[in-house]
Order: structure tokens, then sequence, then C-alpha cells
């Protein structure tokens, strides 16, 4: 394929709509450039679904990827395929990694969540309902923001006053306009936390996974359970999956149901339920639109004629896959709460779905059958296509969602 026929990756997600759409028209994979990282972008829900669980495919560039030593330490997004966690693990390692973080987010422990999470959002409603009629709020900000980082800093024993601190380095780390540099020192910067977090808990444990992990690393201390290294990013990946993911999807959510009235009263005259709000959530925006890397093993040959070599690079494109016309014909561009069938890629697939999917899932219906319960004549301040999107190819949100939580005239 010649070099112009690539598609350069929009690093600040301006447009994804329109990224996508090119893409899938593309065929089932085509070659990319994600800051100036050459990848197969792929979109056929099929394909994605078989390179995701094929033996034949690694997560691990150290070991499988030629060009990794090269890129490492120019690349912005050098942290997702350097850290050493189940998201870069490859065989038994990944089994290994996610069978020690798996009881963490079981569905008895993701239940047992509930009420705790019921509080936290009760607890962000009230603050809201003491503002004046008609005041504009952030809801990105004071209510997508808050909810998940009160969830995951207790079930992680992140310190309160900490928190501020990772939301900000979290956040960095899913800006794909920083500069390698900017992207190095903020790095950094979430060791630091990370490495000041370890030692907290070793010196005060506490009933919640950091506390457990750094356990079980300590007492075998062989490396046969987890590497120092291991345990440090199995941390960021927990923290950091577990908050920006679901800001997103509560973000997106609200933002549909505010400009879309007829899908929220959908669910209010019982053709659908907050959990059909979720799913279709989760197809038509997902919370991650591409998802760095994967690396081709052996060589696949695509539809078309065209070959993913061994040794390539490739890149999960959920969003573009989630609104494929193979999985949902033509109206998938449309966002529809009550069709029969909403399946996406949004959490990944096969063994290496998202453990965190039933939290998040649960995080997201609470919040929003407890705000529009609170608010149910709230308005977007502004219109929906005003809104801008993150300066990010990789999260899939807002910079702010600003609502009117009881216009006091009817727009």
């Amino acid at each position: 394929m010649s070099e112009h026929q690539i598609l350069v990756l929009d690093p600040t997600g301006s447009d994804p709509d329109a990224e996508h759409q090119a893409l899938r028209e593309r065929g089932p994979a085509t070659r990319v450039d994600i800051l100036g990282v050459h990848a197969w972008s792929v979109s056929d829900p099929a394909l994605l679904k078989q390179l995701l669980t094929s033996k034949d495919v690694s997560k691990d560039g150290r070991a499988h990827w030629p060009a990794f030593a090269e890129t490492v330490p120019t690349w912005p997004l050098a942290l997702w395929v350097a850290v050493e966690n189940m998201f870069t693990a490859y065989g038994a390692d990944h089994t290994r990694l996610r069978r020690m973080v798996a009881p963490a987010l079981s569905a008895r422990r993701t239940a047992a969540l509930q009420a705790d999470i019921e509080r936290f959002v009760t607890s962000i409603l009230d603050d809201l309902d003491t503002l004046p009629a008609d005041t504009v709020v952030d809801l990105r900000e004071h209510l997508a923001y808050p909810l998940p980082i009160a969830v995951i800093g207790q079930l992680m024993g992140v310190p309160a006053d900490q928190r501020v601190e990772f939301r900000t380095v979290v956040d960095n780390v899913f800006a794909t306009h920083l500069t390698a540099e900017e992207q190095a020192a903020n790095t950094a910067c979430l060791y630091g936390l990370l490495d000041d977090l370890i030692e907290t808990k070793r010196t005060a444990p506490g009933d919640d996974m950091t506390s457990l992990l750094i356990a079980t690393r300590d007492d075998e201390g062989d490396g046969s359970t987890l590497s120092d290294a291991e345990l440090r990013d199995t941390l960021l990946l927990m923290i950091s999956a577990g908050y920006e993911t679901t800001v997103n999807v509560i973000d997106q959510a609200l933002t549909t149901l505010l400009s879309d009235p007829a899908q929220l009263a959908h669910v209010r005259d019982g053709r659908c339920t907050w959990q059909d709000i979720v799913e279709e959530t989760l197809r038509y925006e997902p919370a991650v639109k591409h998802l760095p890397l994967r690396y081709a093993l052996t060589d696949f040959t695509l539809p078309g004629g065209q070959t993913i070599r061994s040794g390539d690079a490739i890149l999960a494109s959920y969003a573009a896959a989630n609104r494929h016309p193979d999985l949902h014909h033509q109206d998938a561009d449309r966002f529809d709460a009550t069709r029969t069938t909403k399946e996406h890629l949004a959490f990944g697939h096969g063994v290496h779905f998202c453990l965190g999917a039933p939290l998040a899932r649960l995080e997201v219906a609470t919040a929003l059958h407890l705000f529009f319960e609170r608010f149910p004549d709230a308005q977007l301040a502004t219109g929906r296509e005003e809104l801008r999107r993150l300066p990010s190819l990789i999260s899939n949100g807002h910079d702010s969602v600003p609502v009117r939580l009881r216009p006091t005239t009817t727009n």
C-alpha cells in the first residue's frame, strides 16, 4: 500500500463520527497513522473479535513488536504499550495477572458496592440541589467525575486528599494532543503518586485492593505473583480504567438523554430500562474510541486481499466497529434505547473482556436513575452540536456538559 493511502488519525479527536465512517469505508481494516506510528485500524466487528481472541495476536510489545525499542522513547503514547500489567500481557502472564485482579471486581463485590454508589450519587445530587433555579452546572465536572473517583478511590484505598492529583494525571494519559515530553513528565508524576500510595499502604494497610495486592506481592517475595513493576502498573490500570472510562459513559448518556427527549420518554414510560440506556450508550458512544495496541504474531490475509504482516501493530477501533452496519444494519448511527439487539465491543471481547464492566454499568445506571428522578426537567444549556470533544483520539467524552437543572423557562 502506498504511503498516501494511510489515514492520519486526528490527535484532537475533533470529528470522530466522520473519522470512524472513513475507517469503515476503507474495509475491515486499514492502515492508519496514530501520532506517527503506523498500525492497522480494525473496524469490522467480526474481524476485530477474531483478532481479539486469536492466540496469534499479542498485547506484549516488548516481545512481539519489532518497532517497540525505537518507538517508546519518542512516542506520546509510550505508556500505553510499555506498562507491565494485564493490559500488555500475553498468554500465561495475562492469565496470571487477570486472576489476581478478578476478585476485586467479582459480581459479589460489585453488588456489595451498590449501597455505597447510591450514597455517593445522593450526596452529589444533594449538593447540586442547593443551587438556585436556572443555574447552569457542568455535569461532567459535578456528576460524571466525582462518582467514579469516589468509587475507585474506595475500592483501591486512594486517600481522599490524593484523588484530585490522580484525576489530573489520569486525564493526561488519555490526552493525545500532548507532546512526548509532556507525556513523559506526566508519567513521572503518575508513578510518583503510585509509589507514594504503595508506601502508604505498606505502612498502614486497609481493607482495599491496593493493600491486598501489596500483601500478595510482599508475602511471596520471589516474583512468582507480581513483580514490583507489575504491582505498580496494575494499580495504574485499575485506577485509570476504573475512573476515566466511566466518566465518559455518564457524560455521553446524560448528553444523549438531555438532547433527545424521546429516549428519556422511553424509559419513563416503561418501553426500556435504565440498563437499556446504558447499553445503547456503550454501543453508540463507547468510552474508548481506539485502544492501542496489539501485534500480529503471524500473517493475516484480509477479505480484500491485503495482509496484516507478522509484527504489524493493530489498533482496536471500538467506536467504529460498534456502528458497523453488519452489527446494526443501516440504522447503526441512530441512538435507540429500545432496539432489541445492542451488541457492542465497548468492553472488549473474549479473554480480554473488561473485568470492571459490571461495576461501570452499575455506576452509570444508578447515576442516571437518581439524577433524572431528582431533576426531571433538566435541560442542556447549549445545543449538542456546540459541545466540545475531549482532545483525544482514545477517550470519548466532552470538555464540559453544561446543564440547567431546574430551568425557569422552557426552551
